[in-house]
């Protein structure tokens, strides 16, 4: 089996939040050290995608900038895939604390099957928590290109193994792996899950 690369995408700017969510108290550490830990041993690398590379030294993660500067999450796949050592990606976004490893697993084991393996969860997609291939570079790039930064449009290029609600129910009963924290209240409703 081909090996995989984990990217993690901390390039937002959390502006909702107000501060940079990757680093907000969740279970005790910062969301995002949660996160790595919750991937480790996952994939055979792991690496951050941030255009704000001195916050995040300390991970000791190799880290990238995005490619297309000022071009949305769109540029963050666009930065993992380019720069995975490895043909297929794992992107993750940095706020998500509930990721369910089961789930991850399936998906990883699927990864062949198609050029993105992406959950969908309430009839919409998950493509922060999916798994791109490196044959998405040339649609992906030509979207950039174009200024067309819907994260999924390039989805029309591509082959695409979506992972149905039945499915992830196997793992994950209630969807909460998909739960993202983007505001203060986001946060304390999943605080109060914890």
């Amino acid at each position: 089996m081909t090996k995989l690369t984990i990217a993690i995408n901390a390039g937002g700017k959390s502006s909702r939040m107000g501060t940079d969510k990757s680093f907000i108290n969740f279970n005790g550490k910062p969301m995002i050290e949660g996160i790595i830990e919750r991937l480790a041993g996952l994939g055979d690398e792991m690496i951050l995608i941030t255009n704000n590379q001195t916050d995040y030294a300390h991970l000791g993660l190799p880290i990238f900038g995005d490619i297309y500067e000022d071009h949305g999450p769109l540029a963050g796949i666009q930065t993992a895939v380019f720069h995975a050592q490895h043909p297929h990606t794992l992107m993750i976004a940095c706020d998500m604390p509930w990721l369910n490893r089961d789930l991850l697993t399936y998906m990883i084991s699927r990864k062949e099957t198609a050029d993105i393996i992406v959950p969908r969860w309430q009839k919409f997609p998950e493509p922060m928590h999916a798994i791109y291939s490196k044959a998405c570079l040339p649609a992906i790039e030509a979207d950039l290109d174009a200024k067309l930064l819907k994260i999924i449009g390039f989805y029309r290029n591509v082959s695409v193994n979506y992972v149905e609600r039945d499915v992830i129910e196997r793992f994950d009963g209630n969807g909460r792996s998909f739960a993202n924290v983007n505001t203060p209240k986001d946060l304390a409703r999943e605080k109060n899950r914890e």
